[in-house]
């Protein structure tokens, strides 16, 4: 066998092996990312962890008409949103409505994880504050599930819904806005009532308690950072959210305005507890009282109408209180 043949054969035979290495490496790669029967995934971060999600979800369930909010005036509308009609505000569900969004009836503080299988959700999000790792592991067994690091405060919670869906810019420019007006509102209440006191108080079943301006909470901001109220000075140094304080302290407490919550909750009723208060001779004596400086506050106005059109209405009520 010549030389010259010997050295033909072995490169015809080299070039074989490299396209066959070739293809079968194609074969591979078109396997692995161009698989028509696997929709596409992304993988993100949660309070919990890594989490893989579609990365074009098409049934978006959503824990709370709060966030179905966010997302829609960031331009996302969700397909899926669990309410508890009881503590909706108003406008809320005519809002989803128009949006197009279906409101699941649910128990507060509980899910029903059954009912959302049978929605058949191919993304939940939800807030993981307080979270507990066995309801998250039992919501992703329905369908994956993103536990967001935050909790249902719009300052908070809109951004890291922004950041999954791509939608920065349009958190931003609501925020902005939104900013803008509580700005104008602050310095609106400022010029009517100066450095007069406000305090909002909570009526319970068995129990009263008052609003602290010092919590790590988005209420106890919004109502004395954002809109820059004064608290009566006997709470001023309070940093728990809503602390328990009795009837006999009334005449200490020296507030100028009151908005007062007949907290509403399912299964829940504050009114005999309401009367009491009204009823009580160290109430009415109160120069706010005297002075028709007490406003009543809803629960679903203020607790869980939280977003750009919600706070925003809340913000109205209070100048429109506030300001003669």
């Amino acid at each position: 066998m010549s030389r010259r043949f010997i050295l033909l054969f072995g490169t015809a035979l080299l070039a074989i092996i490299l396209v066959a290495c070739s293809n079968s490496s194609d074969k591979k790669q078109a396997t692995s990312t161009e698989d028509p029967e696997k929709p596409a995934t992304r993988v993100v971060k949660d309070i919990f962890g890594d989490v893989t999600i579609p990365a074009n979800p098409k049934n978006i369930l959503v824990s709370n008409s709060s966030y179905a909010e966010y997302l829609i005036e960031m331009g996302v509308t969700p397909q899926l949103v669990l309410v508890v009609p009881e503590i909706e505000p108003d406008y809320r569900a005519p809002y989803l409505q128009e949006h197009g969004v279906e409101m699941i009836e649910n128990a507060q503080y509980e899910y029903n994880y059954e009912q959302l299988l049978g929605l058949s959700p191919d993304l939940i999000i939800a807030s993981g504050r307080g979270m507990e790792t066995k309801v998250y592991e039992e919501l992703s067994k329905v369908a994956p599930t993103i536990a967001l690091t935050s909790g249902i405060g719009m300052h908070d919670a809109m951004p890291k819904l922004a950041e999954l869906f791509d939608k920065k810019e349009q958190s931003e420019k609501v925020l902005a806005e939104f900013d803008q007006k509580a700005k104008a509102a602050k310095e609106k209440i400022h010029q009517a009532i100066g450095d007069k006191t406000v305090l909002v108080l909570r009526v319970e079943p068995k129990r009263y308690r008052y609003l602290g301006a010092k919590a790590d909470d988005d209420v106890s901001r919004f109502f004395y950072e954002t809109l820059g109220l004064k608290i009566p000075e006997i709470f001023k140094d309070t940093t728990e959210w809503f602390t328990p304080f009795s009837l006999e302290i009334l005449p200490d407490i020296k507030a100028d305005y009151i908005f007062v919550e007949k907290r509403s909750m399912e299964n829940y009723d504050s009114s005999e507890s309401l009367k009491e208060l009204e009823e009580n001779p160290l109430w009415k004596g109160l120069d706010a009282v005297k002075n028709n400086h007490v406003f009543p506050l809803r629960t679903n106005d203020y607790i869980s109408a939280k977003g750009p059109i919600g706070t925003s209405l809340l913000i109205d009520y209070i100048v429109e209180k506030l300001v003669p």
